[in-house]
Parts: structure tokens; sequence; C-alpha cells
């Protein structure tokens, strides 16, 4: 797959949206421990960032996956993570299932204005007790005449303490493991729904990570999305796009940060010689550059496959995984050739070390992923 004129113009676009709106604000944000969602959002939907792929009855764009890809990578150059995946959350992670599955009246009142930046949304999924065993999910939702009524917590959540609505996933039967489990749309002014606190994490400052409460939370059941007991395999198709989600901007901040590196290496003066001239650090940044590069080529590939309707399961599953391992990696050989300095907080390899370390654990622990493709060759997961 071959990128074309439009792709670069938006390419662009969304550069420059980063450089203008979120950059120069970063520092600020991660200081405050958020970014002012309600504020942001509206701004990245003028340029249709929140609805790229969704249907334009209810304000997206209309375009195909290849473009959800460039924005991605281009969210890898915010100087902080947590920006990126907030808008991540927003368009490829809390929504994917209700524009694929949900009513038109779901989509009108929900949908829509998640698209326009008018209302925040999130993704309820992990449990205290359940981390990336969703098959050992608690929270209840029991069917009371025309409402489900739920109870149960959830943590992690992402954009959860800003949240207008969050799709979350619950047990509505009493049948086990993976079976009897639904998608369902919460507001979150819901009377028993609550943010019972936020998190201080290593990295992602910025990134709002809530717990919340339902207590007897009651919602029509007309807010279930798609069918009722069908959730689980509603999710795992949702955490597809999200891992995808993940190797995009994992391509885009590696790039940056080799680029920074390079720019770097080149300047510094060490006994006597530019950095770069020493062909260890030469060799090790073009190693990771070549490897970067085939991350990138197997997200092409990868997009071009599910724009054509196949089953990217397996593709998105090596994409997420090789994702999480490299970049670990650049961060850790971009911090060491900035040397001392790289150590500062001052220094952009600080932050960049902490934020990315969430890649190989976030939708799906690296543990997981080799789980998932070692079932998918026959052998023990």
């Amino acid at each position: 797959m071959r990128l074309n004129e439009d792709h670069h113009a938006f390419r662009e676009s969304v550069r420059r949206f980063v450089e203008a709106e979120v950059n120069p604000y970063v520092d600020g944000w991660e200081a405050a421990g958020r970014v002012p969602l309600h504020e942001l959002f509206p701004k990245a939907a003028k340029l249709g960032l929140l609805g790229l792929e969704y249907d334009t009855a209810y304000g997206g764009e209309g375009a195909d996956h290849s473009f959800q890809m460039v924005a991605a990578e281009e969210y890898g150059r915010v100087h902080a993570s947590g920006v990126g995946m907030a808008i991540g959350v927003q368009a490829m992670m809390a929504t994917p299932s209700l524009h694929d599955l949900g009513t038109a009246d779901l989509k009108a009142r929900f949908l829509a204005p998640a698209i326009a930046g008018a209302a925040v949304a999130a993704i309820a999924v992990t449990e205290p007790d359940t981390g990336s065993d969703v098959s050992r999910l608690r929270t209840r939702a029991v069917r009371d005449g025309d409402d489900w009524v739920i109870t149960g917590r959830k943590v992690y959540i992402t954009n959860g303490s800003q949240a207008d609505w969050v799709c979350l996933l619950a047990r509505t039967s009493d049948e086990g493991g993976h079976r009897g489990m639904s998608q369902i749309v919460v507001p979150a002014d819901s009377p028993g729904f609550s943010v019972a606190r936020t998190f201080a994490k290593l990295g992602n400052h910025c990134s709002d990570t809530a717990e919340l409460v339902l207590d007897e939370v009651r919602v029509p059941v007309a807010n279930t999305i798609g069918t009722v007991g069908r959730g689980f395999q509603q999710q795992m198709r949702q955490f597809v796009t999200e891992r995808m989600f993940a190797a995009y901007t994992t391509v885009g901040s590696a790039q940056y940060a080799l680029d920074r590196t390079r720019d770097f290496v080149r300047d510094r003066t060490v006994f006597g010689t530019k950095l770069a001239d020493r062909q260890y650090v030469a060799f090790r940044l073009t190693e990771l550059q070549a490897e970067v590069d085939l991350l990138r080529s197997h997200n092409l590939q990868t997009c071009e496959a599910l724009m054509a309707g196949e089953d990217i399961t397996r593709m998105a599953t090596v994409a997420k995984l090789k994702a999480g391992r490299l970049i670990r990696e650049v961060a850790d050989w971009c911090l060491q050739f900035h040397g001392g300095m790289g150590y500062l907080e001052e220094t952009w390899t600080a932050r960049f070390a902490r934020d990315v370390r969430l890649t190989a654990i976030g939708a799906g622990a690296d543990e997981v992923m080799l789980s998932v493709l070692a079932r998918m060759d026959g052998l023990p997961g």
C-alpha cells in the first residue's frame, strides 16, 4: 500500500494541529495532571480527527482507515503521549462498536456529540481483579423491566474523570467465562455513577486515568450496543482496532525520537569528535531505524488488509507485540546517547522513556499478545 497526495496533505494538517494546539501546552497539562479534553476535542473535531472513518450522517468524515493510520502516526509527535492516547480513546477505542453496531438513536445521542468533540467518551472494561483476563469480569447488569441496573467497579479508565459517557462491558447473564457479557452506553451523569479517584502514574501524567464506581446505576436496555450477550466478542473486535492505534503511534513516536537523537549526536562533541562519528552510535541508531521501517511496512500491510475486509487479528497482535518491545528499545538508546543530560527531567528523553513504557502493557500486555499468537500457531497459550 502506498500513500497518496491526499494522505500527505492530511498528515501536514495534523502536524500543524499538534504543533499549534497541543505541544505549546503540554508542559502545563503534565503539571496539572490532565488535558482539558472539553477544550481540546472541539479543536480536533474541526479537522475531523474524532470521526475520520465514521458515517457522515453523524458528523464523520467517511474516510478509509488509512487516514486514521496517518493521524495516529502524527500523534506520536506530541511531546506527551497522554494527549494522543486521549484522542485515540475517543476515535478508535470507545466508539467503534457504537458506530458499527449501535442503533440510529444511540448514535444520534452519543456518537454524534463524540465526533463533534462536544462529549468525551471512555472505554470501561478493566476491573480490579481482572486486568488482561476479561473473561473474569464481575461488573453486573441485571435487567429490571426496560432497564439495566449496573453494579461494579472499573479501573485504569483513560478519559475517565472527564467522560460524559462510557462504553461499558458488563455481565448481563449468569453464564461464565466470555459468555453472557454486553456492551452498554452509560452516561456519566447517571445516579450511582461516580469517579472514586484518579491515579498517579509513572508516565503519561497528563492522561486522565480514573477508577469508576457503579452503584445500582440504571440505564435503559436500549443503551445496549449490538447484541445482548455478545459484548465480549464485540469488545475483542474493538481491541483489534485499539492495538493498531498503539502500533501506528509507535511508528510516529519512534521516528520522532530517532530524528531528534540523530540531530543531537551530530552536534554533540565527545573526546574531540562528533558523537555521530562513533561507529557504534551510528550503527545502533541505524539498526533501530530499520526496525521502525519494518514496523511501518507491517502497519501499511495490516491497514490494507483491514480495508479489504480481511481478519487482521494476527497481524494486529504481531504489530502490538513488536511496537511494545521496539519503543522501549528506542527510548532506552535515545536516553543513553544523550548521556547524563538524557537523565534530566528538563530533557525530552526522560518523559519519553516513562510515557512509552505503557505501550507493552495497555490494550493487552506483551504476554497476552504472545498467548494469542501461540494459540493461533497450535501451541499452548
